[in-house]
């Protein structure tokens, strides 16, 4: 079973996404880290984040257990990978990795930005998750603040989002939108709790729905 959850930066997605597999027991994977691996790789080496062949060169040779790496959290390192997230070629290198993982028994769940359009398109389950930017923009905000970082102000931090949005939706390849059949999930004006709540409810009755047809 496989269950593609979406959405922008800050939306809750990798939170709900981690709880709904270790609910069903499935296994989860961030499909984020996979471009913030690379954008890493490519910076160490010298390369700027937008030279094609660097990007793909790391992205075809990807060290998966390098993915647990402390330096791909964090607000900067997400800026990077939707950088070299704009390559096609580096999607195209990252696409098989992220199919076999999808593949894995008994389901997984993985989150990123076009699991339900491009990745995954004939997942059981798909959820778009989503909350308005300032609110976005407050979690991150609140998120640097109890890392200790006390220099990035809020107006910061919203046009961080704001632009990493552009990038993300304006790319060519694979932009980041709802696929036709995902369930929308707004967290708004929900804690984690009430989002995992509606999450493990929409892929219920989504799963109940397939299984009846």
């Amino acid at each position: 079973m496989i269950i593609a959850i979406d959405g922008p930066a800050a939306s809750g997605k990798g939170t709900i996404a981690k709880r709904v597999a270790d609910h069903f027991g499935f296994h989860c994977l961030d499909t984020g880290l996979l471009y913030r691996a690379v954008a890493r790789d490519v910076a160490r080496a010298g390369f700027k984040l937008d030279d094609t062949w660097a990007a793909v060169a790391f992205a075809r040779g990807l060290d998966a257990a390098t993915l647990d790496d402390p330096a791909l959290r964090g607000a900067e390192a997400g800026d990077r990978a939707s950088v070299v997230a704009k390559i096609p070629e580096v999607r195209r290198a990252l696409l098989a990795y992220q199919r076999a993982f999808a593949r894995r028994e008994p389901g997984a769940v993985l989150d990123g930005r076009d699991i339900g359009t491009v990745v995954c398109p004939d997942a059981d389950a798909k959820l778009f998750v989503t909350a308005t930017s300032e609110v976005r923009a407050e979690r991150r905000f609140l998120e640097l603040r109890s890392r200790g970082d006390q220099s990035t102000s809020f107006d910061e931090v919203l046009d961080s989002i704001l632009a990493r949005d552009a990038r993300d939706s304006g790319r060519a390849d694979a932009p980041m939108k709802i696929a036709d059949d995902a369930i929308l999930l707004d967290t708004t004006q929900l804690d984690i709790e009430a989002a995992f709540d509606a999450a493990v409810g929409s892929i219920k009755r989504k799963i109940g729905q397939r299984a009846a047809t």
